[in-house]
């Protein structure tokens, strides 16, 4: 059996089309951005916000250790829309008349 084939500790890698390690190598990433390309990739499978929030501290990182940013960056403010509901909000009082 490849090592590639086998996970240790879970199964959140195993469906994906493109394993992260698999193109982490080919693309000859380096430890940081490899850890960014890991934590973004299982984040929906695994550790949730915890994983986003790892993949942050590693981009934060490799700005500090490969371009000199040393000041702590500005937090990122995420906005997700929501769905637009259709007809009346839940516990609406406001009743269709029938004629």
């Amino acid at each position: 059996m490849k090592a590639t084939d086998k996970q240790i500790g879970g199964s959140h890698y195993k469906d994906m089309t493109i394993q992260p390690v698999e193109y982490i190598h080919s693309n000859k990433l380096s430890f940081l951005e490899g850890n960014i390309v890991k934590y973004i990739t299982r984040h929906r499978t695994k550790g949730g916000r915890a994983d986003v929030e790892k993949a942050l501290h590693y981009c934060e990182l490799l700005l500090q250790l490969e371009y000199g940013v040393e000041e702590e960056a500005e937090p990122i403010v995420i906005v997700v829309p929501t769905a637009k509901r259709r007809g009346r909000p839940p516990g609406s009082k406001n009743k269709r008349k029938v004629k």
